[in-house]
């Protein structure tokens, strides 16, 4: 892309919208500022600017961002066949399974919901299209991941915040290269209790016809009632049923 093609206006206030999250609902000017390492003024007037155009309240301190704001990522779900084409598969998968399954795609270091099937409530943060959850330390995260070059993955981890939600999660980056190659050659992940305490999940990539990897798809699970060790015997076929089912419907 030529230099004259980039809007750094535009790109500012896209970083302005993605300082806001489940847990920083509100925020000041002076803690966007920080969050996004833009000058006061800059994050100032982007604010003003959503508020001006419905995509943000402001009550005189802080702003917040408004439903409008759910348009943008509607574009996105409206625009790809993606979640449309998974979401009736991922409800059988959660039907059979009787646990929450979901679907996610790689966005940067983050993975990104594009469709879920909720039997109960599985972890402390709600979970639906469109919430993010760090890659290295989930199970679709990993299984997206291992899809990749060692060397993607590599870039992608020093890219990454690798703090440890739990006493149970991998930060080390030679120790998860080593996991990506095993999840790889084993062709699921399962993550127990690495996101938090009392969850475990599996993960399979979603292919198209084509063998490309283009999402994955996961079953979570309480660790009570299904430990980590026991997954692959309990879900495993069944995703794989799913994984098979949708390589036939994508092209």
């Amino acid at each position: 892309m030529r230099e004259t093609d980039f809007v750094s206006g535009f790109a500012r206030g896209l970083k302005v919208i993605e300082a806001f999250e489940e847990t920083r609902q509100r925020l000041s000017i002076a803690e966007a500022a920080r969050l996004t390492g833009l000058d006061r003024a800059t994050v100032r007037r982007s604010l003003l600017t959503l508020a001006e155009l419905g995509y943000a309240d402001y009550d005189g301190k802080f702003f917040a961002l408004t439903p409008k704001i759910l348009r943008l990522g509607h574009a996105y779900l409206s625009a790809t066949p993606l979640p449309v084409l998974i979401q009736p598969h991922l409800d059988q998968l959660s039907e059979k399974a009787g646990q929450s399954a979901s679907a996610s795609v790689l966005d940067g270091t983050e993975i990104v919901y594009i469709a879920r099937a909720s039997q109960r409530r599985v972890m402390s943060i709600n979970l639906t299209p469109g919430s993010r959850l760090p890659a290295y330390c989930a199970s679709m995260g990993r299984v997206l991941l291992a899809a990749l070059t060692e060397a993607e993955a590599r870039s992608i981890l020093a890219r990454t915040d690798l703090k440890p939600n739990t006493l149970n999660t991998k930060t080390d980056v030679e120790e998860l290269v080593r996991e990506f190659g095993r999840v790889r050659e084993q062709g699921y992940a399962v993550i127990d209790q690495e996101l938090e305490i009392g969850l475990c999940s599996i993960a399979v990539p979603v292919e198209n016809d084509r063998g490309q990897t283009v999402a994955a798809i996961n079953i979570g699970a309480p660790a009570a009632h299904a430990p980590a060790a026991d997954m692959p015997v309990r879900y495993l076929p069944l995703l794989k049923e799913t994984q098979k089912a949708l390589r036939l419907v994508l092209r």
